[in-house]
Formats: structure tokens, C-alpha cells, sequence
């Protein structure tokens, strides 16, 4: 059962990949209308790139539905890890459209062709671009309020295309008042920014499938917020994971020997308590032990 708040971030994850969409859709439109007009190559890169958007924000749009079911009992920690699964996929697309545009630049490099109409290809990025940042900003918010992979994926894609559409007409500019060869060059220069932005999604969605350990000073503060208790003694065998907007902690709680079991249960509910507060989202499973028979796993040791 989702709480209120549970419901408002994951309506806000829905709209997001809505909103991406639909941007996705209308962008494909108007940049194929402005590439039969102009026969940029540029403006082409940009058109491959925002087919591949649509497809990887419909992909989103499934991943985020299934990622915000509740757990089950095939599925006892939630769905989750869809979302870093979308993020491959969303790598993949990436990848794949930007090998094709080398093919593309390179071939309009060795054989440059005039752009036509370059009015009209300005004027389409530069809807482009505002759309991008509307966008943009709307996913922003999502990201601060959910810290949702899917979203965030989806995010450094947009910004990529943002710089993309800002490239494009830089490239048909230089290519109106001087030489063709600009159009293509900027494309596989674009082509290589995408490459890198793949990788980057690529690379946080395989650490979150492998449980990659949450970053050294999100770790520290989780050992502060402990040994912040003055009944706390310690702690060892800290470990933390993420799955889609959800935080896994597990610790060993150290505490005097001498309490009773409902003076230690009493402790780490606080102990939990501060925890959630600063990761409101988290699921804690505290483990009390006595301070003098702590026997920390060596790899796992706080």
C-alpha cells in the first residue's frame, strides 16, 4: 500500500514519462518536415537521435509502471531494478544511434551537399531547444522529489539533445557563411557526446543491477547518524544498496552488554528513525549486537 507520499512520487515519475514522450513525438515531427527542407546532415543527427528518444521514453514508460508496482511474493523487494534495465535499453538506442550518424557524417564529409532553406532548419532547433528545456526542467523537479534512475536516465539523454540542438545550429550557421565539411563535423562531434552520455547511463544502471555499494559519503553519513546516538557503541557489516527509488540499508547496531532486549529494540528503532530521516525512502534492517562479542565480516566492516 502506498502512502501519500509514496503516491505523489510515483504520479510525478508518470508524468515525466508522458511528458518525454509526447516532446519526443512532436520533435520527430517538425525536425523531419525541416530535414526534407533543408537536407541537413546535421538536422538529420538530431531527427535520428529524437526516434531513438520516443523510443526509449515509451520504453520508460513501461519500465516506470512496472518499477512503481508493489512488492509481491515473487518479488519481495519491490520492481525496482526495471528502472536501471530501461536505462540500458535507453543506452543501447543511444549507442546504436549515434554509430549511425558517423556512418552519415563521414560519408556528407567526403561529399559535401549545400543546405537549403536554412531559415526554416533555425528556427525548428530553436523550438527544439525550448522545448528541451521545458522539459528539462519539469524532469529536474521529478529527479529532486524521487531520485527515480528511469527519470534520471531519461534526463541526461534530453540534456545531451539539448546540447545537440544547439550544435545543429552552430553547424548550419558556419555552413551558411563558409564551407559544407562544418555540417558534418559537427555532427560527429555531436555523435561522440552522445557516446559519452550512453556510457553514462550504461554505467549507473549496471551499478545499481550489480548493488553497487551507495556513494563513500552517503555511507559516512549513515555511520554518523549511527554513532550519533548516545547509547550507540558502534556498528560493523554496513550494507547499502539502491533499487529504483528505494534505499537499502543493513547494519549490526553495537550496544552494552548489560541492556535488556527492549532497552536495544528501543534504541535502534531511534537508531532507524534519525536514518529515515535523512533517507526517507529507505528500508533499514538493524541488527543489535554487544559491544564486546562484535564479530565484523572483513569485507563488510563499517
Amino acid at each position: 500500500m502506498f502512502s501519500d507520499l509514496d503516491h505523489d512520487k510515483a504520479q510525478l515519475m508518470r508524468m515525466a514519462t508522458y511528458a518525454s514522450t509526447t516532446v519526443a513525438i512532436s520533435l520527430i515531427i517538425i525536425k523531419l518536415v525541416a530535414w526534407f527542407m533543408t537536407g541537413s546532415v546535421s538536422i538529420l543527427a538530431t531527427l535520428m537521435d529524437s526516434c531513438l528518444d520516443a523510443l526509449a521514453s515509451i520504453l520508460n514508460l513501461f519500465a516506470v509502471h512496472h518499477a512503481l508496482a508493489p512488492a509481491d511474493k515473487e518479488h519481495r523487494f519491490g520492481h525496482g531494478k526495471a528502472e536501471a534495465l530501461s536505462g540500458l535499453g535507453q543506452a543501447t538506442f543511444i549507442t546504436g544511434s549515434a554509430l549511425f550518424l558517423v556512418l552519415e557524417a563521414v560519408s556528407h564529409l567526403f561529399n559535401p551537399e549545400p543546405v537549403t532553406a536554412m531559415s526554416t532548419g533555425i528556427w525548428v532547433m530553436i523550438v527544439s531547444i525550448v522545448a528541451t528545456l521545458g522539459l528539462l526542467t519539469f524532469q529536474k523537479y521529478v529527479i529532486n522529489k524521487t531520485n527515480s534512475t528511469a527519470i534520471k536516465a531519461d534526463h541526461m539523454h534530453y540534456k545531451t539533445d539539448l546540447f545537440v540542438n544547439i550544435g545543429v545550429v552552430v553547424a548550419l550557421l558556419l555552413t551558411f557563411y563558409g564551407w559544407p565539411g562544418f555540417d558534418p563535423l559537427f555532427a560527429i562531434a555531436i555523435a561522440a557526446f552522445i557516446l559519452y552520455s550512453a556510457w553514462e547511463i550504461a554505467k549507473e544502471s549496471l551499478d545499481l543491477l550489480m548493488d553497487r555499494e551507495l556513494p563513500s559519503e552517503e555511507r559516512d553519513q549513515i555511520k554518523s547518524i549511527v554513532r550519533n546516538h548516545p547509547d550507540a557503541r558502534g556498528l560493523h557489516d554496513l550494507r547499502t544498496r539502491r533499487s529504483g527509488t528505494t534505499t537499502f540499508i543493513q547494519l549490526h547496531l553495537e550496544l552494552d552488554d548489560h541492556l535488556m532486549l527492549i532497552e536495544a529494540h528501543a534504541i535502534a528503532d531511534a537508531v532507524e528513525a534519525a536514518l529515515l530521516a535523512a533517507f526517507p525512502d529507505a528500508e533499514i534492517i538493524i541488527h543489535e549486537d554487544p559491544a564486546s562479542l562484535k564479530e565484523p565480516h572483513p569485507e563488510f566492516a563499517a
